[in-house]
C-alpha cells in the first residue's frame, strides 16, 4: 500500500511530486511513484446541496415554504469535476495513509473535509502545512507532517462558515425576492458590505458644502522664506479674509513661538493580502480580485512569494533565517544595489515590527522566496516589486526628520507654519522616488483641509529673536469637502475593521479577526456585488445602483437591520475565528444562526411589498431571456436568487458569500423596474413622479409623452438628490461656486428655467 497525497490544484500536486517523487509516472489525473500517489482536487469538487435536494417543492419559490433549515446538510459533487472526484476515490483504495496537501487555510481544510465526507475515507490522515511551494519548504513540510486531529477546530469553523452562509443566503434571498417580486440577493457578508457603500453615498448626498476662506502669508527672515496659514475661527466672510490679507501685507512681524523636534519614520508593515490589495488598487488601479489572482500565480506558478491569503503582517522566529537567505539571493537580481546596501543586522528575533509570533496565526506575512523570478508579466512584475521592496525596507534604518513649527504674529494676527526637514531617507531609498514626494493635504472630519506641511531637504532655521517681513499675502476661497466615495482599496480597509474608522495600527490589528469576511474572500464579495447589479464602478469610485439602494432600504425597513450590520457580521467572523482555535462551540454558533434565520423570515413575511415601480433600470441582466415559468441555468455559485416562478438546474459550489444568482425577472417575465419617487413632476397637468435613471432624473410618465428630465451633471456640478429637491420645490438651488477656464470663481444658483423640459440655467449672484 502507498501514501495518497491530495493537493488542492494540479500545479500544486505536480510541484509536490517533483520534490517527493521526482520519477513518478504521469497518468494525467495523478502521478504515481514507489512510495507516493499524488493527485488533486480542482478547487471545490463538492458543495452544499441546493434546497430541492431536500424536497422537490423547493424548486418553486414560496415564502410559505420558508425557512429551509436542514437537520443535516447534504453535499453534492460539482458536475464539471465529478470525474476527478471519482479518480480520488479509486486511488484511495490503493493507500493506507492520506496526506492532506490542500491550501494551508480554512478553505483548503474545507475542500479536503468535503472529499473525505463524500468518499467516506477511513484511512489515517496527516496534514502538510507549508507557507510557500519552494523545494526547501516542501521537504521541510514532509519532515514535519502534522496529525489531522490538530486541525479539527479549523475544519469546524470552515463548516460553520459555509452552513451559516447557506442558511442566511438561501432563506433571506428567497424571502425578500418572493415578497417584493424582484430578484434580491442577500448574504451574510455581502449585505453588510453593500450597506457600507450605501451609507457612504447617503453621507455624500446629505453633505452641505460650506464656503470658507483661508489667508496665507509669505514671510522672510534673512535668507529664509516660509509660508504661514492664518489661525483663528473659520472665516466665512470674503471681506473679512481680504481685510486680514491686506492688513498684514508688507508689514513687520515677530516669531511668537518656535518649536523643533526630531522625528523618525519606520518602515511600513510587511504585507498581508488585504494591505497588498489596497496598495495595488491605489498605485495601479487593480481590483482586489486581480491582485489576488496575480499573487496566487506568483505563489503557485512562479513560486517566488509565500502563501498570499494571509491576514498577518509579521513573521515568526523560524522565518528570520529564511529572510536573511532571501536577502542574499536578491543580491543576484535586479534588486542587487538595494540588497547590497541593506543591513542584515536590522532584521532579528527582537525586532517586534517584523518578528511577532503572537500576531501570526495560520501564515506569516507575504515574503519573497528563495527562488529567482523568471519571466513575469508586467502585472506580475508590479505586484512582485511591491512585495520585494516592502521586504527590503526592513533591512534599512528609519527615515529621520526635523519637525519645525513656527507661529508668526503680524498686526495682531497669528500664522502657523509646519516644515518637515529631511535629515536621512533611511528605508525610503527603497521606495520608488514618486512615493517620497510630499503628500496632498488631507481632509479633516468637518470637510476642511488639514494644515499644510512643507517637506524640504535643505536645512531650515529661523531666529525667534529677529523680526520677520510679510512679503506677500493672499486670500483663497475654499469649500468643505464631503467624504470620498469608496474605492476597492478603501473599502477593503473598511471591511478589515467592520466599517469602523480605525487609524491606530495596533487597534486595527486587534480588529482583524472581527472584520467582514477574510482576506481570501473579500475580493470575491466585491465581485459578487458587481455581478448581482448592486454596485457599478465609475473609474475607481464604487457607486450603489438603484437596485442596491432598494435592497438595503427594504432589509432595514423589514426590521432585520442586523442583516446589514457590519459590526454584527464582524462579531460573527470573530466567533468563527474563536471556533477555529477551540475557544467557542460550533453547535452554539449554528443555533444562533438558525434563530436569526427564523426571525428574518417572520419579519419579511409581514413586510409591505415594494411598489411595482420602485426599482431602478440598472437591473437589466434578465433582458433577452424567456419569460416566467421557463427553466433557466445559472452560472453563479448559488441559485438562492431565482424567482419563485423559475426552476434551477445549477449546482452549488462554495463561494465567498452564499447568496443569490445574478439575474432575475418579474413575474411577467420582464426585467424588474422598481424606482423610488423623488418628487412630483413640475410639468403642468402631468401627474407623474420624478425618478432616478443612470444619467438623469426623469418623469415616470415618459411613456405617455412627458419629456421632463434634469441631467445629473450641469455646468460642472453633479446634481445631487438634495439639489433636485430644491429645484422641484423652490425652482432653484442654494448659492454655489463655479470656476471658469481661467480659474475665476463666480457665485450662482442653478435655476429651473423650463418646467416642461427640465432645462436649467445659472442665476449669477452679485
Amino acid at each position: 500500500m502507498k501514501t495518497l497525497i491530495i493537493a488542492e490544484k494540479p500545479d500544486m500536486g505536480r510541484t509536490i511530486a517533483a520534490v517527493v517523487e521526482p520519477r513518478a509516472k504521469n497518468n494525467r489525473t495523478y502521478l504515481e511513484g514507489e512510495q507516493y500517489i499524488i493527485t488533486w482536487a480542482i478547487g471545490h469538487l463538492l458543495g452544499l446541496a441546493q434546497p430541492e435536494a431536500y424536497d422537490n417543492k423547493y424548486k418553486r419559490w414560496s415564502i410559505d415554504d420558508l425557512p429551509i433549515i436542514p437537520d443535516r446538510f447534504k453535499i453534492t459533487p460539482n458536475p464539471r469535476t465529478k470525474d476527478q472526484l471519482k479518480v480520488i476515490g479509486e486511488l484511495s483504495r490503493k493507500a493506507d495513509l492520506i496526506i492532506n496537501a490542500c491550501d494551508a487555510g480554512r478553505e483548503g481544510q474545507y475542500i479536503f473535509d468535503l472529499i473525505q465526507q463524500q468518499l467516506k475515507l477511513s484511512q489515517p490522515v496527516k496534514r502538510l502545512w507549508i507557507s510557500d511551494l519552494t523545494p526547501e519548504s516542501i521537504k521541510r513540510g514532509f519532515e514535519q507532517l502534522h496529525d489531522a486531529s490538530e486541525f479539527e477546530h479549523l475544519t469546524e469553523a470552515a463548516r460553520a462558515r459555509s452552513e451559516a452562509d447557506w442558511l442566511i443566503g438561501m432563506n433571506a434571498s428567497r424571502a425578500f425576492t418572493t415578497r417584493h417580486n424582484t430578484l434580491l440577493s442577500v448574504g451574510r457578508v455581502q449585505t453588510p458590505v453593500l450597506a457600507l457603500i450605501y451609507d457612504r453615498e447617503k453621507e455624500i448626498e446629505a453633505f452641505d458644502s460650506l464656503t470658507y476662506f483661508e489667508v496665507s502669508a509669505l514671510f522672510e527672515q534673512e535668507s529664509t522664506d516660509y509660508q504661514g496659514i492664518w489661525q483663528g475661527e473659520r472665516l466665512t466672510s470674503a471681506e473679512k479674509a481680504q481685510e486680514i490679507a491686506d492688513k498684514v501685507k508688507g508689514k513687520t512681524g515677530k516669531i511668537a513661538k518656535y518649536e523643533v523636534k526630531n522625528s523618525k519614520e519606520y518602515p511600513y508593515k510587511l504585507y498581508d493580502l488585504t494591505l497588498l490589495q489596497r496598495e495595488a488598487n491605489a498605485k495601479f488601479g487593480y481590483p482586489a480580485k486581480k491582485t489576488l489572482d496575480i499573487a496566487q500565480a506568483l505563489y503557485e506558478k512562479h513560486k517566488v512569494i509565500s502563501y498570499p491569503r494571509t491576514n498577518s503582517n509579521y513573521v515568526t522566529e523560524q522565518n528570520i533565517d529564511g529572510m536573511q537567505k532571501t536577502l542574499q539571493l536578491l543580491k543576484h537580481t535586479p534588486y542587487a544595489d538595494l540588497a547590497e546596501k541593506a543591513n542584515p543586522a536590522l532584521v532579528h528575533k527582537g525586532n517586534k515590527s517584523v518578528c511577532n509570533p503572537q500576531r501570526v496565526e495560520d501564515h506569516h506575512a507575504i515574503l519573497p522566496t528563495l527562488k529567482k523570478p523568471g519571466t513575469l508579466s508586467k502585472d506580475e512584475g508590479q505586484i512582485y516589486d511591491l512585495i520585494v521592496r516592502r521586504f527590503l525596507s526592513h533591512f534599512y534604518p528609519p527615515a529621520e526628520y526635523k519637525l519645525h513649527t513656527v507661529y508668526t504674529e503680524v498686526e495682531g494676527h497669528s500664522f502657523k507654519t509646519n516644515v518637515k526637514e529631511l535629515l536621512s531617507l533611511g528605508w525610503k531609498v527603497v521606495q520608488p522616488s514618486e512615493d517620497n514626494q510630499a503628500k496632498k493635504r488631507k481632509t479633516k472630519k468637518g470637510g476642511e483641509e488639514e494644515e499644510p506641511e512643507e517637506l524640504i531637504s535643505v536645512p531650515f532655521q529661523v531666529n525667534p529673536d529677529l523680526p520677520v517681513q510679510c512679503t506677500k499675502s493672499e486670500m483663497k476661497e475654499k469649500q468643505t469637502n464631503p467624504p470620498k466615495s469608496y474605492t476597492e482599496g478603501t473599502l477593503l480597509k473598511a471591511m478589515e475593521s467592520a466599517g469602523k474608522q480605525i487609524e491606530n495600527e495596533e487597534l486595527r490589528d486587534a480588529m482583524k479577526d472581527a472584520g467582514l469576511g477574510t482576506p481570501a474572500t473579500r475580493a470575491a464579495t466585491i465581485e459578487r456585488l458587481k455581478q448581482v447589479g448592486y454596485i457599478t464602478m465609475q473609474g475607481k469610485k464604487m457607486l450603489v445602483t438603484q437596485k442596491g439602494k432598494m435592497a438595503i432600504e427594504l432589509i432595514r425597513s423589514a426590521g432585520v437591520d442586523l442583516l446589514a450590520s457590519p459590526e454584527m457580521t464582524g462579531q460573527w467572523e470573530r466567533r468563527l475565528s474563536q471556533i477555529s482555535k477551540g475557544e467557542a462551540a460550533q453547535d452554539k454558533f449554528m443555533e444562533n444562526v438558525k434563530r436569526f434565520t427564523i426571525s428574518i423570515i417572520e419579519k419579511v413575511r409581514v413586510q409591505k411589498p415594494a411598489p411595482k415601480d420602485a426599482f431602478g433600470d440598472e437591473d437589466t441582466a434578465g433582458k433577452g431571456k424567456k419569460g416566467a415559468g421557463t427553466r433557466t441555468k445559472s452560472r453563479t455559485s448559488s441559485t438562492a436568487g431565482q424567482p419563485r416562478s423559475q426552476m434551477s438546474t445549477s449546482r452549488a459550489t462554495p463561494s465567498a458569500d452564499r447568496s443569490v444568482a445574478t439575474t432575475g425577472k418579474s413575474r411577467t417575465g420582464t426585467a424588474a423596474t422598481v424606482r423610488t419617487a423623488l418628487g412630483s413632476c413640475p410639468r403642468a397637468g402631468c401627474g407623474g413622479q420624478i425618478i432616478e435613471g443612470r444619467k438623469g432624473y426623469g418623469c415616470s410618465h415618459f411613456k405617455q409623452g412627458c419629456g421632463f428630465v434634469i441631467w445629473k451633471e450641469y455646468a460642472g456640478k453633479q446634481i445631487s438628490q438634495k439639489m433636485l429637491e430644491s429645484l422641484l420645490s423652490k425652482g432653484k438651488t442654494q448659492v454655489l461656486s463655479f470656476k471658469d477656464s481661467r480659474g475665476t470663481v463666480t457665485k450662482a444658483k442653478i435655476t429651473l428655467l423650463d418646467p416642461v423640459t427640465g432645462k436649467l440655467s445659472l442665476e449669477r449672484q452679485e
